[in-house]
């Protein structure tokens, strides 16, 4: 009986796959893991979260529909792949364009191939203490503001959208630009480097139906604009005088001068120590031609 068993269990054993897992196997995983993640929490945030639930739902009908064997459903379903992956294109073009847009902003691979060494989001210490001696001057009155703070991707769009302005930042400037009644006050204004850029742009609104619905058309706007840049965009609510931050997507509400500031010098952290790298490695590269 026991030979039986063992014998059993051999010839089991035998008949099974075990595929040999190397290196490259475990690398590939973790990296379709990862991507299938990003692309999960990307659609997540987007109006192409319902999108997806439809198209779910219409697969299930045509899951159910093969099934029962209804062939009529089924010739319609084959005959339209083509134009129902066309259509998809079609409506998902926004998010696929703000998915190239973010795989554009190169912060996973910048630090091992720079596309380009040209120095952007610099911004000087004085800058920060203007906006920040500027954004809470006009919260303790409630003056509504938009500051959108160019960092790597150029915001040239927006910006023509916009009155062009070529002039350094300073918290009088900022206060005047956004005093109530002043033809510059309505609208977002862009800085780039140590100077504001322009005034009164539009910016894209987000479509994130997870935002709070007492949120206004600024603070929608600033997300939005996060949502497609990597921007830190810094809003000034007019019915609350509360301050406020959005990047990446998110909207963090009720800051304070110090949160503020150490936002800005994060940034500046990142910017720093990329510039020190590619310092480093062309210091690496001379000394090679040289020898």
């Amino acid at each position: 009986m026991e030979q039986r068993i063992a014998q059993f269990v051999d010839e089991y054993l035998k008949s099974l796959y075990f595929p040999r897992v190397g290196i490259m196997d475990m690398l590939e995983i973790i990296i379709i893991t990862f991507l299938v993640y990003q692309i999960m929490i990307w659609i997540k945030n987007t109006k192409a979260w319902m999108l997806l639930r439809g198209i779910l739902v219409l697969s299930v009908f045509i899951l159910i529909a093969a099934l029962f064997q209804m062939h009529t459903i089924l010739w319609i379903v084959r005959h339209m792949a083509t134009v129902v992956a066309t259509a998809a294109v079609v409506v998902f073009q926004p998010e696929l364009r703000r998915g190239l847009e973010k795989l554009g902003e190169k912060q996973l691979i910048s630090s091992m191939v720079p596309f380009d060494t040209k120095e952007k989001g610099r911004f000087s210490d004085d800058t920060v203490e203007g906006i920040i001696r500027a954004v809470f001057e006009m919260s303790k009155v409630k003056t509504g503001a938009l500051i959108v703070v160019e960092q790597a991707i150029q915001l040239t769009e927006y910006e023509i959208t916009g009155i062009q302005m070529d002039c350094l930042v300073s918290s009088q400037v900022l206060i005047n630009i956004f005093e109530h009644n002043t033809p510059l006050h309505d609208g977002a204004i862009i800085i780039r480097n140590d100077r504001i850029v322009a005034a009164t742009c539009y910016l894209p609104l987000s479509d994130n139906m997870g935002l709070s619905k007492g949120l206004g058309t600024r603070h929608r706007a600033a997300v939005g604009m996060s949502e497609v840049s990597d921007a830190l965009v810094v809003v000034v609510s007019e019915e609350t005088g509360h301050v406020s931050i959005a990047q990446g997507g998110r909207l963090t509400r009720g800051l304070i001068p110090e949160e503020l500031r150490e936002q800005f010098v994060r940034i500046q952290n990142k910017r720093k120590a990329s510039r020190r790298f590619f310092a480093k490695r062309k210091e690496r590269v001379n000394h090679g031609e040289d020898s």
